[in-house]
């Protein structure tokens, strides 16, 4: 299978179709705000001891979990590193629908000229909230 790209607004069109919008962003990220709707399975996670971004070993099992291989879903980050890294996992362990949300919540910038590559969720206007979607925090 491969992997299509999607931009903010694509996306939010593709989740009112029926798209499960996933935020791979640490549960703290997720707090601080999201896409509506999205469900949080973090990439990686802060260390308890350290505090250091480490992998989270039960990405994948969480989502086998939740989602069926067929389920199209839209992943998102902050910027789109972490969500093409998680959505190549998607991809490597069988789910045959992944997007990768190009620009995540935040936006994506080149970084010589600083200017914006790939707008993000929150500064195109598409709705977004701080509490938990329901039954979507990865708690």
């Amino acid at each position: 299978m491969s992997i299509t790209h999607v931009s903010v607004t694509d996306a939010h069109a593709a989740q009112a179709n029926g798209a499960t919008y996933v935020d791979v962003r640490s549960t703290v990220e997720y707090a601080r705000g999201h896409a509506t709707g999205a469900v949080n399975v973090p990439l990686l996670e802060p260390d308890e001891d350290t505090g250091q971004m480490t992998a989270n070993p039960d990405f994948v099992r969480v989502m086998k979990a939740n989602f069926a291989p067929d389920t199209p879903l839209l992943i998102g980050c902050q910027v789109g590193g972490r969500s093409l890294r998680a959505a190549q996992m998607l991809d490597a362990f069988g789910f045959t629908q992944v997007a990768n949300v190009k620009g995540g919540f935040g936006g994506a910038t080149d970084p010589m000229s600083g200017r914006v590559v790939d707008p993000g969720w929150e500064a195109s206007g598409l709705p977004t909230d701080t509490a938990p979607t329901p039954g979507g925090a990865y708690p």
